[in-house]
């Protein structure tokens, strides 16, 4: 390291200290315990600390919690969780499939991740299940365009596909109700405030923001990342030699095929047959399970994907007791009633931004949910918003603003664990690209879900 970036970094350090302390020993605001300020200040100095670039995430987040702990802040017992991944070959299948159909260009592979990844949402109640899915995909096709990780070759292609398979999570889990866990979850808090949701009403709602999104989006990418390599002429016939190699789809494959397509069709049946969707969901995975087709498996099995479950364990921690603690509820709360007298569009928006920005200290887009989507959802329906678009959009972006940082959802892990992005373009690309979601979600959204879901 040079002089000059080791005096920054110092300096930077310096700065993230006078933070913490500077927070800890402003007053507790009044509805907070000292224990939950405490924290936040802890949470927020870590998160300052990786976007500054003065710490490392796994630094950052032990330090936090640490810190948490030697304060008794928090007790030790508090500080840890974990993690697993579901993955299917036949996912691996269609997206060589649609790799030797529109991958001549890196612009063509980002498509494919996300069509691919569309297609296969609405059987994958998960999104972290579908990262399983998409990144040995992306990491295959980054190694044919030459790009390695933790190098300067990753420039190539390799940073572009990693961020494409975020964001691709972010906006197909938007775009099903199953396709993400807290879709489903959110709909019966929706209930609450008489909005009822459903495969077919959610599916209707999320069409056309969610497909502007999932059609705009690789092109931003693009933009933003510049790949030094943009045609790939190699990719379609590299793809089909894989689809010769693993030849006719077997039987765990056809299994996979015929009861994702069942899971479907009940889902969409579901309002009709009065079929609960979490019953559609377990009868799928007990299928699956008895017949071997799928399998749970451990995917932190090296020393640096090993550290990436470390920090997000830690910070999911944190944030959790953040929730536990009031803190979470205490701003939205207090950012909710402030909006007595703005007109119904503009507390809409606001509520959403809101909602969106406060994900910053969330590592878990359930978590987020539950401490906060009821309540941004009632105090929006007392000042006059209409509940059934206000409760889509607060829906959509529990979505979306999963690509907001690397610890933003699960589904981020593998892809920020890759080596081909660094923090630094992590959260920028992540601001850039969750602004322009919520961008669209509200100018081309607001005015589709006023005519579909009043």
């Amino acid at each position: 390291m040079s002089e000059a970036a080791a005096r920054r970094t110092l300096w930077s350090r310096l700065a993230i200290l006078v933070l913490v302390v500077g927070l800890w020993l402003v007053p507790v605001p009044e509805g907070l315990t000292p224990q939950a300020w405490h924290l936040f200040a802890l949470f927020a100095a870590a998160i300052a600390a990786v976007v500054i670039d003065a710490l490392s995430i796994l630094v950052a987040s032990l330090g936090a919690a640490a810190g948490a702990v030697l304060t008794g802040t928090i007790p030790p017992a508090a500080a840890y969780a974990g993690c697993a991944v579901v993955t299917c070959g036949l996912g691996h299948r269609i997206g060589l499939a649609v790799v030797s159909v529109f991958g001549r260009s890196t612009l063509g592979l980002a498509y494919s991740l996300f069509l691919v990844d569309a297609v296969i949402a609405p059987a994958f109640p998960s999104n972290t299940a579908r990262s399983g899915v998409l990144y040995p995909l992306a990491v295959s096709l980054a190694e044919t365009a030459g790009a390695k990780p933790e190098d300067p070759s990753r420039r190539r292609v390799g940073a572009f596909l990693m961020y494409c398979g975020i964001a691709t999570l972010c906006v197909s889990s938007a775009l099903w109700l199953t396709a993400m866990a807290a879709n489903p979850l959110g709909a019966e808090i929706a209930k609450r405030s008489g909005v009822r949701i459903e495969f077919g009403s959610w599916l209707i709602a999320s069409s056309v923001p969610t497909l502007v999104a999932l059609l705009s989006l690789p092109y931003l990418l693009y933009k933003l990342f510049r790949p030094e390599v943009t045609a790939t002429p190699e990719a379609p016939a590299a793809a089909r030699a894989s689809l010769a190699a693993l030849g006719p789809m077997g039987r765990g494959e056809w299994i996979v095929t015929i009861t994702f397509a069942g899971m479907v069709v009940l889902w969409a049946l579901g309002g009709t047959l009065k079929i609960d969707p979490t019953a559609v969901a377990l009868l799928g995975l007990a299928v699956l399970l008895a017949s071997g087709a799928l399998t749970a498996a451990d995917v932190a099995k090296e020393g640096d994907v090993l550290a990436i479950y470390i920090w997000f364990a830690i910070l999911f921690a944190l944030s959790n007791q953040l929730n536990e603690l009031g803190f979470m509820s205490f701003l939205g709360s207090r950012l909710a009633t402030g909006l007595a007298g703005t007109s119904a569009l503009a507390a809409a928006c606001l509520i959403v931004v809101a909602y969106v920005l406060l994900h910053y200290l969330f590592v878990s887009q359930t978590a987020h949910l539950l401490a906060l989507f009821g309540v941004f959802l009632e105090v929006g329906v007392r000042v006059g918003v209409p509940a059934a678009p206000l409760a889509f959009l607060l829906l959509f972006a529990t979505n979306f603003f999963s690509g907001l940082t690397p610890q933003a959802s699960s589904a981020n892990l593998l892809f920020a664990g890759s080596g081909y992005l660094t923090q630094r373009e992590m959260y920028r690309v992540g601001a850039l690209t969750t602004g322009y979601c919520l961008l669209v979600y509200l100018v081309v959204g607001i005015p589709w879900l006023m005519l579909v879901s009043r």
